[in-house]
C-alpha cells in the first residue's frame, strides 16, 4: 500500500511512516546481534501462522483504509500498526505453544517481515484499487452529478464479480514488470527506499531483548486506545438516528461556521490520523480549508445569478459545486505535474550517476557468484547480499509473468469494462513497465510514489483517444486502474525487497508473500466496499457520511480530458489557471527555500482536499497534531516511542466500528436518538 510512507507528490494515499525505534547504537553491526540466530530458509519464512494473522489484519485495515478513502481520501502509514499488531499475535502464539511444549519453530524476524508485507500489500489494494476515486468514478451515483454531460451519462456500477476480476488482472501484473531489476537497484545501486528502510529497522529492533519488551509496551498502548476509540464510536452511534445528527455534526464553533462547514466532528480515526501525519501536512489542510471555505466560497457565492443561474440545484456542477471540484482538480493536477518532473529530473540525474560511478566505484560484483562480493564491504552488506543474489528471482520468471498475465490481462478486461479496447491495453502494457520503473526507482530516491499522476496521465491520453462519443470518461477511468495499479505495486515490492533485504528474509518469501497479499485484497477490499456500498445508500453523496470526494474529482478529470474546457461553468477557467499557477508556485518556493526553512510554506496537494470537502476534518487533525506536538514538549522520547501506536490505536477502533455499524444498518436498525443543533429563530 503506498499508504505506509509520506508520498509528498502523491499525498492522497499515502504518508512518510515514521520508525518507533531504533537500535540504541546505529554503529554497531546488526547481522552481529543476530549471527547466532539460524536464517531460516525461504520455505520455513512463509508459515501458515504468518497468512492466518495476515488475513486477520488485512481485513481489519482494509476496513480502515476504506472509510478514509470513502471520507477524506488521505491514507496514513500503517506500517508501524502492521509490524506491532503482527509480532504481538505471532509472539503471544509462540509463548503458549511453547509453555506447554508444542512450539516447533520460533518467530523469527524474517517470518515478521512477511507479515508486514503481506498485510500491507493486502490493505494497499484497498487505495489502489481505485474504490474512493477511480473505480467507483464509473458509477451512476457519481455520473449522475455531472448530468450535463454533452454526450449523455455513461456508466458502470460497482458489482462484486467484475470488481474481483478486474483488481486480478491488472493488480498482480505490476508485481512483475520490475522484477528483473530487484538486484540492480536493491544490491547495486543501493536505493535508499526510506519507508522500507524504516520498517525493516523497526521489524530488527522488535527482535532484539530490548525491542520486545518495548513492542509489548506499545501493543498495550496500542489496545488501551483501540478500546476507547471503538467504545466511542459505538457510544456516538446512539445519537445519529437522522440526518445531520449526531457528535459528528456538532456546531462546536456556532451554526454559521458549521453551515461553512467549520466544526470539531469529534472523530477519533482523523485526530489519530493528525497524530501521525507530519505538521505541516495537518496545518496545509487547515489553510485549505480557511482559504477556500471561509474566503472564496462566499465570495463566489456572491456571484449567483451572475456566473451561474440561482435556480440550479446546489449540487450542480455548472453551479458552485464545479468551482468547489475543479479548482480542486486544477491544485491537484498543479502539483502533481510539478512533482512528476521534479522526480523525473531526480530519477535520471540518479540513474546518470548510478550508471557513471557502477564501474568506476562499485561496491557489489555484476557476477551473480555472492562468493566474489568484495571485502571492502561492511559485515552486515556482505551477508545480506550473499542471501539475496542466493535467491534472486530468475529473470525468465519475471518476463514470462508478465507477458502471460498481460495476455489474459488484454483478453479479459475488454469484456469487463466494454469500453476499453484492447488496444488500449497493449499500449498501456507496453509503456508500463518503464513507468512502473521510474516510479520504482523515485521511490528508492525520494520516497515519493507517483501512482495516481501515472494514473491521470492514462485518463487524459486514453481518454481523449477513445472521444465522448465512443465512452472516453470510462475509458480513462479503467486505463488509470491499470496504470495505477502496475506503478503501484512495483514501487511497493521494490520497497519489501528493501525491507527483505535489511532483515535478510529471501526474495522469493518477499515476493510470495506480496502475490498472497495482493491476492487477499483482490478479494476483501471489494467485500468491503460492497459492505459500505449496500449499508449507505447515500455513499458518494456530497451530504453522505462518506462523500468519496476523490470519485467524484476523477469522473470529472475523465470529463474534462474528454469534453475539454466546455465542461466548466463560467469565469472557472480562470480561476482553474490561477490556481493551477499557484500550485507550481509554491512548490518552487518550498524547494528555493530548502528543507529547513520550507517547514512554514503550505503543501498544494494537501490544501486542495478539504476544497470540497470543508475543514472539519482538518481541525480534527491538528488538534491531533496539537496533541503530539504537546506531548513532545513534554517528553519527546516517549512520544516518539508511543505517539504511533497511540495513533494507530485511535485510527483502528474507530475503522473497526464501521463493520457493526454496516451491519446494524443493513438490517434496518437505526439509532434511538437525534442529537441535532438548530438556531432559537428556526421553527
Amino acid at each position: 500500500m503506498d499508504n505506509g510512507r509520506e508520498n509528498n507528490a502523491d499525498r492522497e494515499i499515502g504518508l512518510h511512516d515514521e520508525v518507533i525505534m531504533t537500535l540504541e547504537d546505529e554503529e554497531l553491526s546488526v547481522e552481529r546481534i543476530f549471527e547466532n540466530k539460524e536464517v531460516p530458509s525461504w520455505r520455513k519464512q512463509l508459515t501458515m501462522r504468518a497468512f492466518a494473522v495476515s488475513f486477520v489484519l488485512s481485513v481489519l485495515f482494509c476496513f480502515i483504509v476504506m472509510k478514509l478513502n470513502l471520507t477524506v481520501g488521505l491514507i496514513p502509514s500503517l506500517n508501524v500498526s502492521a509490524g506491532l499488531l503482527g509480532f504481538f499475535f505471532v509472539k503471544t502464539w509462540t509463548k503458549v505453544l511453547k509453555k506447554y511444549g508444542m512450539l516447533k519453530q520460533p518467530f523469527t524476524r524474517q517470518e515478521n517481515t512477511v507479515i508486514q508485507t503481506c498485510v500491507v500489500a493486502s490493505s494497499g489494494i484497498a487505495f489502489s484499487g481505485g474504490f474512493g476515486s477511480y473505480l467507483f468514478g464509473m458509477s451512476e451515483r457519481v455520473a449522475i452529478q455531472s448530468a450535463e454531460a454533452k454526450y449523455g451519462l455513461d456508466y458502470k456500477n460497482p458489482a462484486i464479480g467484475w470488481m474481483i476480476s478486474f483488481l486480478f488482472v491488472v493488480s498482480l501484473l505490476g508485481l512483475f514488470s520490475v522484477l528483473p531489476l530487484q538486484k540492480i537497484m536493491i544490491v547495486d545501486f543501493k536505493l535508499t527506499y526510506p519507508s522500507g528502510t524504516a520498517t525493516a529497522h523497526l521489524i530488527n529492533s522488535f527482535h532484539t531483548p530490548q525491542g520486545a519488551k518495548l513492542a509489548k509496551k506499545q501493543v498495550r498502548e496500542l489496545g488501551k486506545f483501540f478500546s476507547f476509540s471503538f467504545a466511542w464510536g459505538f457510544f456516538q452511534w446512539f445519537f445519529s438516528a437522522g440526518d445531520d445528527c449526531g457528535f459528528s455534526n456538532f456546531p462546536t464553533f456556532g451554526l454559521k461556521a458549521y453551515k461553512y462547514k467549520f466544526f470539531f466532528d469529534f472523530s477519533a480515526t482523523y485526530v489519530g490520523v493528525g497524530m501521525i501525519c507530519p505538521h505541516i501536512i495537518n496545518v496545509s489542510v487547515l489553510v485549505g480549508g480557511i482559504l477556500s471555505w471561509g474566503i472564496l466560497w462566499p465570495l463566489i457565492e456572491t456571484r449567483k445569478g451572475d456566473w451561474y443561474s440561482a435556480d440550479l440545484d446546489p449540487h450542480s456542477l455548472q453551479g458552485l459545486q464545479g468551482y468547489k471540484v475543479f479548482i480542486g482538480i486544477a491544485m491537484i493536477v498543479g502539483d502533481g505535474l510539478y512533482n512528476f518532473f521534479k522526480v523525473l529530473r531526480q530519477t535520471l540525474a540518479g540513474l546518470f550517476y548510478k550508471f557513471q560511478g557502477r564501474n568506476a566505484n562499485m561496491q557489489i560484483p555484476v557476477v551473480e557468484d555472492s562468493s566474489r562480493v568484495r571485502k571492502s564491504l561492511s559485515y552486515d552488506d556482505q551477508r545480506r547480499a550473499q542471501l539475496f543474489l542466493k535467491d534472486k528471482i530468475p529473470t525468465w520468471f519475471a518476463i514470462g509473468g508478465y507477458f502471460a498475465l498481460a495476455a489474459v490481462s488484454t483478453t479479459t478486461l475488454p469484456h469487463i469494462c466494454h469500453r476499453l479496447k484492447w488496444y488500449y491495453i497493449i499500449v498501456i502494457y507496453i509503456f508500463a513497465p518503464t513507468l512502473a520503473f521510474c516510479n520504482a526507482f523515485g521511490c528508492g530516491l525520494t520516497d515519493w510514489s507517483l501512482a495516481s499522476t501515472y494514473g491521470k496521465l492514462a485518463i487524459f491520453t486514453i481518454g481523449a483517444w477513445a472521444g465522448a462519443s465512443h465512452g472516453g470518461v470510462l475509458a480513462g477511468l479503467a486505463a488509470c486502474g491499470v496504470m495505477m495499479n502496475i506503478v503501484s505495486t512495483a514501487s511497493d515490492l521494490m520497497q519489501d525487497f528493501k525491507t527483505g533485504y535489511l532483515t535478510m528474509a529471501s526474495p522469493y518469501s518477499m515476493f510470495v508473500s506480496q502475490v498472497v497479499g495482493t491476492a487477499m485484497g483482490c478479494v476483501i477490499s471489494p467485500c468491503v466496499f460492497w459492505i459500505f456500498y449496500k449499508a449507505f445508500p447515500d455513499l458518494g453523496l456530497p451530504t453522505s457520511a462518506y462523500p468519496a470526494p476523490f470519485a467524484t474529482v476523477y469522473y470529472n478529470i475523465a470529463k474534462l480530458g474528454v469534453e475539454g474546457f466546455s465542461a466548466l461553468p463560467k469565469d472557472c477557467l480562470k480561476l482553474c489557471y490561477g490556481f493551477f499557477a499557484a500550485s507550481i508556485a509554491i512548490n518552487l518556493i518550498r524547494d528555493a527555500l530548502g528543507k529547513k526553512r520550507s517547514w512554514f510554506i503550505p503543501l498544494p496537494m494537501a490544501m486542495a482536499i478539504p476544497f470540497y470537502l470543508g475543514s472539519y476534518f482538518a481541525i480534527d487533525m491538528c488538534v491531533g497534531s496539537l496533541i503530539l506536538f504537546v506531548w513532545q514538549k513534554i517528553n519527546r522520547a516517549k512520544a516518539d516511542a508511543f505517539g504511533p501506536a497511540v495513533a494507530s490505536g485511535l485510527i483502528c477502533g474507530d475503522g473497526i466500528w464501521t463493520l457493526p455499524s454496516s451491519i446494524l444498518a443493513l438490517v434496518g436498525l437505526k439509532p434511538p436518538i437525534c442529537m441535532k443543533f438548530l438556531s432559537r429563530v428556526d421553527p
